[in-house]
């Protein structure tokens, strides 16, 4: 699906029930028409990531890693360093983050413990001066167990209890958040919770604590979440 705008998004997804989310309304409302890419059925070779103005890579169960199982997942980091050594916006969620990570240089790898529900960040100082100061006490959806280490040259934003890295920035065109604030509002969380539940099982966690808590503050979280990247794509160079 194209909708026709004087700006292109690519949204890069690596599974159907990962999309835009809440994050469509202030991409939209900033000028870019969508377009969407399956991340198993591309060919990143050449410029296929250089041409649109904005890439959005979405998250997905896999690990940068998974090289074997998934073997897209090279070439798709080729690309996306491919596009930032250009300085071109970048916006990745979730395995977006872990893959802009790569991309950069820095290593990605398991993290401390699974981290699935709703809980606030923890800003850093240049997290508060950052589009991230809209998520200040408003807990968001975390559901991952990788995590990376911060890029040479990248900026620290945001951190949690059990993870230390939930966002980096590199200058004014990159942005990796590891957590979910595009989702609260999504009827797909419901395939979330379904192709989730024995990773859920396995670390201990209640499904439906983790249902209510999205229909309780998932509201709150995307409302936040559109915030922010709404002061992101403001702040982007014209």
């Amino acid at each position: 699906m194209t909708i026709t705008a004087a700006k292109r998004a690519l949204i890069i997804r690596h599974v159907d029930y990962e999309g835009a989310a809440g994050y469509r309304e202030p991409i939209l409302a900033a000028g870019y028409g969508l377009e969407w890419l399956a991340a198993d059925s591309a060919d990143f070779s050449g410029d296929i990531l250089d041409t649109p103005d904005l890439l959005v890579v979405m998250g997905g169960p896999m690990g940068v890693y998974e090289t074997d199982a998934y073997p897209w997942i090279g070439p798709e980091v080729a690309a996306i360093g491919r596009r930032l050594v250009k300085g071109l916006p970048t916006l990745g969620i979730c395995l977006g983050s872990q893959m802009i990570a790569a991309a950069l240089g820095a290593a990605v790898y398991r993290g401390p413990r699974t981290e699935i529900g709703f809980s606030p960040l923890t800003l850093s100082d240049d997290g508060r001066g950052s589009p991230l100061a809209a998520l200040a006490g408003v807990p968001v959806l975390h559901w991952h167990g990788d995590t990376f280490d911060l890029p040479t040259g990248a900026t620290l934003l945001a951190s949690s209890d059990l993870y230390a890295r939930q966002a980096f920035a590199r200058g004014e065109t990159v942005l990796a958040l590891q957590f979910h604030a595009e989702m609260g509002e999504d009827a797909r969380f419901d395939i979330w919770l379904a192709e989730g539940r024995d990773y859920m099982a396995d670390a201990g966690i209640d499904p439906a604590a983790v249902e209510a808590d999205h229909a309780r503050l998932g509201p709150g979280a995307v409302a936040a979440g559109r915030a922010m990247i709404a002061d992101w794509l403001a702040r982007l160079p014209a």
